[in-house]
């Protein structure tokens, strides 16, 4: 019986430590950068945003969340949709890390975001780094990734054909560039 106690302690610890350990900023794999999608307001808890990088559906979260999301370096387009759609170009610097916070506004049917890719010297980092040091980041699974990116195949194909043909080059949409990066010191 001791022993049945023992290793289920042991079991139970290690599932914490492992869960511990997801938390704080982690350097991206070799080959590759990260983006922090941060949402550091409680306000608006239930409501979930749809996050994309490029033509592929990458999982949504609710409330003062956040997502670690590895992609290839250089040019990425990622995107979130909600009533409106926020469009960020990325020229993203492989081994880096970059954050961008994900503001809640109120809308007509339902809630509108607004997203502002950040430095570490900007006032928000603060909150950012807090919730990203405290939790770990939230996943959505392999499969709902999957059959999502099935089901709104079409619309992914719609919203590009209007970032492409009206949006890109013609309007103001946020920037990350390799200096917005964030240096190791501000990630301890």
């Amino acid at each position: 019986m001791k022993t049945k106690l023992f290793f289920l302690s042991l079991v139970l610890t290690l599932i914490g430590v492992g869960s511990v350990s997801a938390q704080g900023f982690q350097p991206p794999a070799k080959g590759k950068a990260v983006v922090y999608l941060v949402r550091v307001t409680s306000y608006g808890y239930a409501v979930a945003f749809e996050y994309f990088h490029n033509d592929k559906y990458i999982g949504a979260f609710k409330g003062k969340n956040y997502m670690r999301y590895e992609l290839d370096p250089g040019k990425q387009l990622i995107w979130i949709s909600s009533e409106n759609k926020e469009f960020i170009e990325c020229d993203l610097k492989e081994g880096d890390s970059y954050v961008v916070i994900v503001n809640i506004l109120p809308g007509a049917w339902k809630a509108r975001m607004e997203s502002s890719p950040i430095t570490a010297s900007d006032e928000r980092f603060a909150k950012a780094k807090e919730l990203i040091m405290a939790v770990a980041p939230e996943t959505t699974p392999q499969d709902k990734i999957e059959a999502t990116n099935k089901k709104l195949e079409k619309f992914i194909a719609a919203q590009l054909n209007v970032y492409n043909t009206e949006i890109k080059g013609k309007k103001e949409v946020d920037k990350v560039t390799p200096e917005m990066a964030l240096p190791e010191e501000a990630m301890k």
